[in-house]
């Protein structure tokens, strides 16, 4: 009884203490990446994918939750949008005209270019003909090397490979459409630029920041502009995600590690932050509608930390 009534005393004092000291870390942690921990010294511009849109049908947003939560600790956010089907220099000087509106509206000399998948290589093409109106540019999940299934949709039959351009030529004059922003659309070309051939092309013309190796790194600066770069490696992260099975069906003709669509080593680009999350190509932009892999970090709260190192950098 004696050894009981210890124990409960014990418990009674300590189990309090621990709770209200992991209250007080969370707490302290959520102050800490609260008021000001975004908030960069340049305006965050987010830029798309192949087949991506800024918001569909005034709903739902590519980057599902994403600048909301940049913006509610200090970040300016801007979400641009370009043709959902076309060359990486068609869609990056789209891109360039939205940066230059951007600039003009906000006062700012420079931004902070962070682009998902093909965004990344035209956040890239932006960087290299403007590097003055350019602090940063962070890829997620960019070919920068191509993309297998790119060179396997290539390879394909003239007659097959013709359906699929169709495909892709109808499915971006959609999203274009039902986001507001209707136009010509290019699945051939866009295709060719995110091969491996197209995108050995792309590196020699605008080499800055692509790795020297296979799986390296690239510079971390080059002309004032910083090089960050992180993708992910898996597929099924969410059995209630129905784009987990077709990510499947797309990863199976990668010989590395990929997250559906783009392979570990070719998302390295500048500074590797990491290649490895467990997230899939949506994943990385916390689609399809937030649902992702409770076993890794939340993909809001990675663009949370980048926007965080990009402060810490004076960016």
């Amino acid at each position: 009884m004696r050894r009981t009534w210890k124990v409960s005393l014990i418990q009674w004092m300590v189990v309090p203490a621990l709770a209200l000291a992991l209250a007080a870390g969370i707490s302290d942690r959520a102050e800490a990446q609260g008021s000001g921990y975004t908030q960069t010294q340049y305006p965050i511009v987010l830029a798309h994918g192949l087949l991506g849109f800024k918001k569909l049908l005034g709903v739902l947003e590519y980057f599902y939750g994403i600048p909301e939560s940049l913006q509610s600790s200090g970040a300016r956010v801007y979400v641009t949008q370009v043709t959902a089907v076309a060359s990486s220099e068609v869609r990056g000087e789209q891109l360039l005209s939205q940066v230059e509106t951007i600039l003009a509206v906000t006062g700012a000399k420079k931004v902070n270019l962070i682009g998902h998948s093909q965004g990344g290589l035209d956040a890239r093409y932006v960087a290299a003909v403007r590097p003055d109106l350019v602090a940063s540019v962070t890829t997620v999940a960019t070919p920068h090397k191509g993309a297998q299934l790119a060179d396997y949709l290539l390879s394909l039959p003239p007659s097959l490979e013709g359906v699929v351009a169709g495909l892709l030529d109808a499915i971006g004059t959609l999203i274009d459409f039902a986001s507001g922003a209707p136009s010509p659309q290019d699945a051939l070309t866009s295709l060719g630029t995110l091969s491996s051939g197209g995108a050995a092309a792309f590196n020699a013309k605008y080499p800055q920041g692509v790795p020297p190796t296979a799986c390296g790194s690239g510079a971390a600066s080059v002309n004032g502009v910083q090089f960050y770069s992180w993708g992910g490696t898996g597929i099924f992260t969410n059995i209630l995600d129905i784009s987990d099975p077709i990510l499947a069906i797309t990863g199976s003709v990668y010989s590395e590690a990929n997250d559906g669509l783009v392979g570990h080593c070719s998302s390295h680009f500048g500074t590797v932050l990491r290649d490895n999350y467990f997230y899939n190509h949506l994943d990385e932009v916390n689609q399809v509608l937030g649902l992702v892999s409770p076993f890794e970090a939340n993909p809001v709260s990675v663009f949370r930390a980048q926007a965080n190192r990009l402060k810490n950098a004076g960016l």
